[in-house]
């Protein structure tokens, strides 16, 4: 999804600076913390920045010298382009989803919330694994977050950690598991049979 915006839009580094304003609407950002954020050139999102304020759909502030973003509420096709950033950013096809099971032994992926434009999942993913390289789980995260656009809630467990909460009948596992989610993952025997049993009652 994110690569029919890009060719809509022109460019990788308009179409990530476009969806982070629209997706954390409310906050100024540098340049620096654009461009940090959505991994881009420095000097790429300061043409970028300065061409979408010039249509004014950025705002720009100083404060003590410098100077900081925000998205203007009342730019002509706000409610239109967030419709249409919300519905591609909800695409579970992400490129850095793919790259999860590097991370160690994974043995569950699940995702929701922001993947899936479900705003009612108290996280946007559960991460069973084992021996975890924290390097590449960072990196991943990373880039998922410059993907997306947005800071992505997660809960990491290990096997054993996760065993025990599900055998404690948990609730946030069993609310997240029972509500919309998507499976990337899932090596757990009888996992899905659990779920599905109590589904029925």
């Amino acid at each position: 999804m994110s690569e029919i915006l890009e060719s809509l839009f022109g460019s990788k580094t308009k179409t990530r600076i476009l969806r982070f304003f629209l997706l954390n609407s409310e906050k100024e950002y540098s340049i620096a913390d654009v461009a940090m954020k959505n991994m881009l050139a420095t000097a790429a999102a300061r043409k970028e920045i300065n061409e979408l304020k010039k249509i004014k759909f950025l705002i720009e502030r100083t404060k003590k010298g410098s100077k900081y973003y925000v998205l203007d509420p009342e730019f002509c096709f706000h409610s239109e382009l967030k419709s249409l950033f919300a519905k591609s950013t909800a695409s579970p096809e992400s490129k850095s989803l793919s790259k999860l099971k590097n991370i160690g032994d994974v043995k569950l992926a699940l995702v929701s919330g922001i993947f899936l434009n479900y705003p009612k999942s108290k996280v946007d993913m559960i991460l069973v694994a084992n021996n975890v390289s924290r390097g590449k789980l960072k990196n991943v995260m990373s880039s998922l977050e410059a993907e997306i656009g947005k800071e992505v809630s997660f809960v990491l467990m290990n096997s054993d950690e996760f065993k025990y909460r599900l055998d404690m009948l948990d609730r946030f596992i069993l609310d997240f598991m029972e509500g919309t989610h998507l499976e990337l993952i899932d090596k757990i025997p009888g996992l899905k049979r659990f779920i599905l049993g109590r589904k029925k009652y």
